[in-house]
């Protein structure tokens, strides 16, 4: 009997120890049994303002994690190296003990450093909008069906030629991708070319300039400014005689520096994709010039990327919807996908009715 009690109570201080070491894990009064404290540090790491929907992330992000109680450490890359400013930010939030860290990655391929360091110290890491690649350091990726995007945008071209150009055959077009550093790119490309190749391989599509290789094709930094350039050459050397009809144009900034490009030469401007529904392009498309882009809203790609560590906090696996498609080179990343839309001027009143920056731009 007395070996039994001493035995009940071992057990009962063991129980009593493993309760108390969860519960005071990250040492405040705000932790709970699981996860981490309440009021936690939440690193956010976003690549430089050359783009409308990260800078709204970025305010996004620090007026949700505030909200929702967490102290945001909000910083975008900057200075002469963007790559080598937000491998600082990261290793700084890393410092700063932050629990999870969200990053937009500037250079997707260059942050296995500090994915693992990240790891080390405890930290979570999300990827956001824009996948880590060659890292096994990756816990999470949140972001818009990148593929789909790229489906949406190849049918949205050959819907537009159609429209535009009935009875034309073969239609005349061009192709542009998206930065080579940018993970995203590929898949975007991936998705569009599902669309288009077998339009090309049976003559209903010409390439005029013969360019359909995705390195070809890419524009590096997604620069509008080299956008223009690269349509200034080709129009140069393939359309002193010959209709350009359309263009596949990977998001918005591309597309008005295409767009540009077409205006200087006094032609007629073609029928162009887009993405990341930017106000200046939905000015275009409700002016008759851009013809589509792809509204990906970012108020609920943030929610979702809060509602990750929401769960995380709380000791959960946060809820993801694609457990496959999101092979980084290391490691398959669970991911949750949102779903985009094709905007046209039919329906960008529909689609941008709930918006308050961009509603009034279709009235």
């Amino acid at each position: 009997m007395r070996k039994l009690a001493l035995t009940t109570v071992a057990i009962a201080a063991a129980a009593t120890l493993a309760l108390s070491g969860c519960s005071t894990r990250t040492g405040t009064s705000t932790s709970t049994e699981a996860g981490f404290a309440t009021d936690a540090t939440i690193g956010v790491a976003l690549p430089s303002k050359t783009s409308e929907n990260f800078v709204l992330a970025g305010g996004l992000f620090t007026d949700g994690l505030k909200k929702a109680g967490f102290t945001g450490d909000v910083q975008y890359a900057g200075g002469t190296s963007l790559v080598a400013d937000q491998q600082s930010q990261i290793q700084s939030m890393i410092t700063k003990g932050a629990k999870v860290i969200i990053i937009g990655s500037v250079d997707g391929g260059q942050l296995t450093a500090q994915t693992k360091a990240a790891h080390d110290a405890g930290a979570v890491v999300i990827a956001y909008d824009r996948l880590i690649i060659n890292s096994k350091y990756v816990d999470y990726y949140v972001a818009y069906d990148n593929e789909k995007v790229g489906e949406l945008q190849g049918q949205s071209l050959l819907d537009g030629l159609a429209k535009r150009f009935p009875g034309v055959k073969p239609w005349n077009i061009e192709l542009f991708s998206g930065s080579p550093d940018d993970a995203n790119s590929k898949v975007f490309w991936r998705g569009a070319m599902k669309i288009l190749q077998p339009k090309i391989d049976d003559g209903t599509v010409r390439v005029v300039s013969g360019q359909t290789d995705i390195k070809a094709t890419a524009t590096q930094g997604w620069s509008g400014q080299n956008a223009q350039n690269r349509m200034d050459t080709l129009l140069a050397a393939n359309y002193s005689s010959t209709e350009l009809h359309g263009v596949l144009s990977p998001n918005d900034t591309l597309a008005r520096g295409i767009i540009t490009s077409v205006r200087s030469t006094g032609k007629p401007i073609p029928v162009v994709t887009g993405q990341d529904s930017e106000a200046q392009s939905v000015k275009s498309i409700m002016a008759g010039e851009q013809f589509s882009t792809i509204n990906k809203d970012t108020r609920k790609l943030v929610d979702q990327a809060i509602a990750m560590v929401k769960d995380l906090q709380q000791g959960k696996k946060p809820e993801i919807n694609d457990d496959t498609s999101y092979d980084n080179g290391a490691r398959i990343v669970p991911a949750y996908l949102l779903t985009p839309l094709i905007v046209t001027r039919e329906n960008a009143a529909e689609a941008y009715a709930n918006d308050p920056l961009l509603a009034p731009l279709t009235r």
